[in-house]
C-alpha cells in the first residue's frame, strides 16, 4: 500500500480432479500460514472420504520446516509430493498466483491492505474453479509422475 511496507500473504492449494482453489491468507509467509492451509484441506476433504491426500510443494524453506513435519506425522493421510528444484512453472498453482497478481495486486491503486487483500479474495473466488495445463518445456519425469500418481486415485483431493 502506498506510504507503507504492509504485507498479506497467500497459501494456495488446487484440487487437480475439480479445479476448486483453497487458500489461505496471512501477515508472514512462515510454515504456520503453510500449516493452516494443511488444516484447510483436512477440514474439506474428511477422512471419511478421502484416505490419502497428496499436496504438491515445491522447495521453499516453509515446506521444509520442522513443525510442518509434526503436521504431516499427525496427519499421516498426507504426504508432500516435492516439484524439482527451480521449476516453479511445473506447478500449477503458480499460474494462479501469477494471474492474481497480474489482474489485481500489480499496479493497484488501493490505499489499505484490507482492501486489497479482498480484492484477491473476490478475485480468487470469481474466477475459481481453474483447470491449469502445464506447459510442455517443465514435463519434467518427477512432475509427470506426481501429476500422473495424483490423478490416478479417485481418493485424491
Amino acid at each position: 500500500t502506498p506510504g507503507k511496507n504492509e504485507k498479506h500473504y497467500l497459501a494456495g492449494a488446487w484440487d487437480s480432479r475439480t479445479g476448486v482453489v483453497h487458500a489461505c491468507l496471512g501477515s508472514r509467509k512462515t510454515n504456520q500460514l503453510f500449516r493452516d492451509l494443511l488444516d484447510t484441506l483436512d477440514d474439506r476433504y474428511p477422512a471419511s472420504r478421502y484416505e490419502r491426500i497428496y499436496v504438491v510443494v515445491d522447495n521453499y524453506g516453509i515446506h521444509k520446516a520442522k513443525a510442518v513435519g509434526h503436521w504431516l506425522t499427525d496427519h499421516p493421510r498426507f504426504e508432500l509430493l516435492w516439484l524439482p528444484t527451480y521449476c516453479p512453472r511445473a506447478n500449477p498453482i503458480e499460474r494462479l498466483f501469477g494471474d492474481t497478481h497480474d489482474k489485481v495486486t500489480r499496479n493497484h491503486k488501493r490505499k489499505r491492505l484490507r482492501d486489497l487483500v479482498a480484492d484477491v479474495v473476490r478475485h480468487l473466488n470469481r474466477n475459481g474453479p481453474r483447470h491449469y495445463q502445464l506447459s510442455c518445456i517443465y514435463q519434467e519425469p518427477e512432475v509427470t509422475a506426481a501429476m500422473k500418481k495424483l490423478t490416478s486415485n479417485k481418493y485424491v483431493a
